[in-house]
């Protein structure tokens, strides 16, 4: 019983001690620490016997993702780095201090890059303990997101009605519900995600319900449980988090609603499709201040428009290499006008596949595209099943929505929803509890032949 729990212990833990990229450095070292452990035994576990096939892909991709990042690193001759788009910059300055130009790695943050490692290493932990323990777990995984969720909704609330002191960071959106994270839209992140698991509970609890009064208890409190998720999204204002709660919670509903004729559920796939590029396109069309779209006439250094061209700008002059993992800060300041230069600065993109393409090029797009095949396949795989695991399903959901808010944000940057992401990862790679094949004692393998 123990080692089930490890997973949705240490995911609570992400949950609650990682809700921030930058802040947080004691909560997110320990969640690093703590991961160490957990990494190998997984490993440990693996190495016991070979994987599974059907975890064989996203641990390849695991390895391509940490040595994409790990090759940054590398030091490389002057005669080689010098080459690379956009170091031009980097020679003169050497050559202006009078000093020989030395071995240099890829990226042009090599200092930042290596702390980067260190923040993977908490979802790297999820992943592996999910493969290792096996996707029929994620009941728990589901419980622990929705009850995390619920208590950031309550947190959040009391931020709004109690003021600056119920926030748990310095550096933060004061004056909406952030709950356990730093970033409003980190947390309404979490609250997309919930939506499909809490569907996929319902789905299961109703299954297993006895008697109508159960199901009829079960219908009542997980209808509390949405109400107080509407609620959440609302005092939170991430107009992402609401223009993309109408297709999570209606591609919810299709998947774990009442079954329905094939007609009508066509009908319904094309109306929720329709549903939801409505709301998406009232969010980003109408009069509600977003910072992308449309003139800015305040802040406008600091909006998204503004970070997006200068962001896709940088992108442009050191393509097709980019610029190197972590580099996004000290490069983004090298594309800003002076005259808009200010004490605040942009610590991210706020936009993690724009951000990729400066930092990584093309091989990171390369990454994404084959990341993205996977997902597709294990989506076709995950609906045709003849018992689909509800679990899976909600996972997929939880991922695309994960996907999409990246587009104007960067959630995967927290220590939270990176271990959210991982365990969507291990519960859609369908992987059962991962034991050793038992070996005959010699002798009984002697009588066998």
């Amino acid at each position: 019983m123990i080692r089930h729990a490890i997973v949705p212990v240490f995911l609570l833990a992400c949950l609650l001690l990682g809700g921030a990229s930058a802040a947080g450095f004691t909560a997110n070292f320990i969640l690093q620490i703590t991961s160490l452990p957990l990494i190998g035994w997984a490993l440990w576990t693996m190495l016991q016997e070979h994987p599974p096939a059907q975890i064989r892909a996203p641990l390849g991709l695991l390895a391509i993702f940490v040595a994409i990042a790990v090759l940054q690193l590398v030091p490389l001759p002057p005669a080689l780095w010098t080459l690379l788009p956009g170091r031009a910059p980097v020679v003169d300055g050497y050559r202006l201090l009078g000093i020989p130009l030395p071995w240099l790695p890829l990226t042009l943050a090599p200092d930042i890059a290596l702390s980067s490692l260190l923040w993977l290493l908490p979802a790297i932990a999820v992943l592996l303990s999910v493969v290792v323990l096996g996707a029929f777990r994620g009941r728990w995984i589901a419980a622990t997101i929705v009850a995390v969720t619920l208590a950031s909704v309550a947190l959040g609330a009391l931020q709004v009605i109690g003021g600056t002191g119920a926030y748990l960071y310095a550096i933060t959106n004061y004056g909406v519900a952030v709950g356990f994270f730093a970033n409003a839209n980190h947390n309404a992140t979490l609250l997309l995600v919930c939506i499909p698991f809490l569907a996929a509970l319902q789905a299961t609890l109703l299954r297993r319900s006895k008697s109508q009064r159960s199901a009829s208890a079960v219908h009542l409190l997980v209808g509390a449980t949405y109400a107080v998720i509407f609620v959440g999204l609302l005092i939170n204002s991430s107009l992402a988090g609401i223009g993309l709660s109408v297709p999570v919670a209606l591609v919810s509903w299709l998947t774990f609603g009442r079954r329905r004729s094939a007609v009508v559920q066509r009908g319904l796939i094309v109306a929720t499709g329709l549903v939801s590029l409505a709301a998406i396109v009232t969010i980003v069309v109408g009069p509600f201040g977003n910072n992308l779209f449309g003139a800015q006439k305040a802040n406008a250094e600091l909006s998204r428009q503004t970070s997006f061209a200068l962001t896709f700008q940088a992108a442009r002059a050191y393509f097709p290499i980019g610029s190197g993992t972590a580099s996004f800060q000290p490069i983004y300041r090298t594309q800003e006008p002076l005259a808009s230069v200010t004490p605040t600065y942009m610590n991210h993109a706020h936009s993690d596949w724009l951000e990729l393409l400066l930092e990584t090029g093309i091989v990171g797009i390369a990454f994404a595209a084959l990341f993205l095949a996977w997902w597709v396949v294990r989506l076709r795989a995950i609906w045709r099943a003849e018992e689909p695991d509800p679990f899976a399903q909600a996972a997929v959901i939880a991922t695309a929505a994960i996907l999409l808010h990246s587009v104007v944000d960067y959630p995967l940057r927290t220590a939270a929803l990176s271990a959210v992401f991982a365990a969507c990862i291990g519960l859609m790679s369908g992987v059962r509890p991962y034991t050793r094949r038992s070996r005959a004692p010699s002798s009984a393998r002697h009588m066998s032949l």
